[in-house]
């Protein structure tokens, strides 16, 4: 179905393939940039992952203004507004994020508060409050194949005094240019490997069926759970294979801008509060949550998740499941990956596995109901109905 009104915006330029980041160079200067800063973490400097960038960079004539080094697992406001800080101190005229999602959600936050001429993050909390048209120019290398940030026009920043995850969101927060290289995730642990691919199904399935969801968010979902069916196993059984490892992070980038334009919805909501309130990993809250917060919407989405099954277990599967009993199949599917991920890479498949308690749980809820996701999904739920989601989970 066709809504009676949409809108899509993906205006980021992909490059994807081998030797993608040896092209960085011809970007910069196709956007009058010449000292770019680097901003990464220190185990992805210590793994070397950020040395091939900086080679690229150094190969391609170009000068790293300042490298910024000091992001954590978990993004907060006080390390956006000292990456700032540092980028003006150093003069710099672009922002290369390497990195999983903390460091390009860094990077984001950062570009708001540079792009507004702002001190602090807090200043533009919310959605739709950045109005700058000119954002300092962003260039995002995903070391990770989940969050999708490098094409998304949201941000998520911890604010660690108040222990709650921020949402900012705006199509000026796309980065200009997204770099997918298979270099880039072939040292990815298992676990990490499959939290992440957990975390991208999981924005595919909320963008199908989620209230905003029309056919180009539709498309987008669609291939990402193509690839993720496909290849995961692939990537589990041989962390090496380049092809692998290229596939699942064209599905989350494909999953990416399917959820920036369509929204996720009560399974990102409670990870949100999962990660705020009890420092949950985020791709791992996203792994648990899916088949319950599916099961949850099944009276009302039941529809979108019987066309999910194709994509989920492959032809023969959909075609020898009746109608009726597509939708049901198609929340097995996703408990058939996530049993998988399990096998293969330790991945938890219960909330109690990653440390929560049942005491817990209600603050959890309380959180989950307020997150902004929950307006797009596309069953109302109350704060007991989260609770008992939570429950089930547990």
């Amino acid at each position: 179905m066709i809504p009676a009104y949409y809108e899509f915006s993906n205006r980021a330029k992909i490059l994807s393939g081998e030797y993608a980041i040896e092209h960085i160079p011809f970007e910069l200067a196709s956007m009058e940039c010449a000292r770019p800063m680097l901003v990464t973490n220190k185990q992805l400097r210590e793994l070397g992952l950020a040395d091939i960038v900086l080679s690229a960079l150094a190969d391609g004539g170009v000068t790293v203004g300042a490298i910024f080094d000091d992001v954590p697992v978990d993004s907060s406001v006080q390390v956006v507004n000292d990456l700032a800080g540092a980028y003006r101190e150093a003069g710099c005229d672009s922002l290369i994020a390497v990195g999983g999602g903390s460091v390009l959600d860094t990077a984001k936050g950062a570009s708001i508060v540079l792009s507004t001429g702002a001190t602090d993050l807090l200043e533009h909390m919310g959605s739709e409050v950045v109005n700058a048209r000119a954002m300092v120019p962003l260039i995002a290398v995903p070391t990770t194949s989940g969050t999708g940030s490098e094409v998304t026009g949201a941000a998520v920043i911890k604010d660690t005094e108040r222990h709650v995850k921020m949402g900012f969101v705006t199509p000026h927060l796309v980065p200009d240019v997204a770099v997918l290289d298979p270099r880039m995730t072939l040292g990815l642990p298992p676990r990490l490997t499959a939290s992440t691919a957990m975390d991208a199904l999981c924005h595919a399935v909320e963008a199908f069926s989620c209230r905003q969801a029309n056919p180009l968010s539709d498309a987008h979902a669609r291939a990402a759970i193509d690839l993720l069916r496909e290849y995961l196993p692939v990537a589990l059984d041989d962390p090496k294979d380049a092809t692998a490892r290229l596939a699942l992070a064209n599905a989350s980038l494909l999953a990416g801008a399917a959820f920036s334009n369509s929204m996720v919805g009560i399974v990102h909501a409670m990870g949100h509060a999962c990660g705020g309130q009890c420092s949950i990993a985020h791709g791992e809250a996203m792994g648990i949550l899916l088949p319950h917060g599916m099961a949850y919407n099944l009276d009302v989405a039941g529809e979108r998740y019987a066309e999910l099954l194709l994509h989920l277990a492959g032809s023969e599967a959909f075609a020898a499941t009746p109608a009726e009993d597509r939708a049901a199949a198609a929340i097995g599917g996703v408990r058939t990956l996530l049993e998988l991920a399990a096998e293969k890479a330790g991945m938890p498949t219960r909330l109690s596995e990653v440390g929560m308690t049942r005491e817990q749980l209600p603050a959890v809820a309380a959180l989950a109901i307020n997150d902004g996701a929950m307006s797009f999904n596309p069953k109302d739920a109350s704060a007991e109905d989260i609770l008992s989601i939570l429950e089930g989970a547990l």
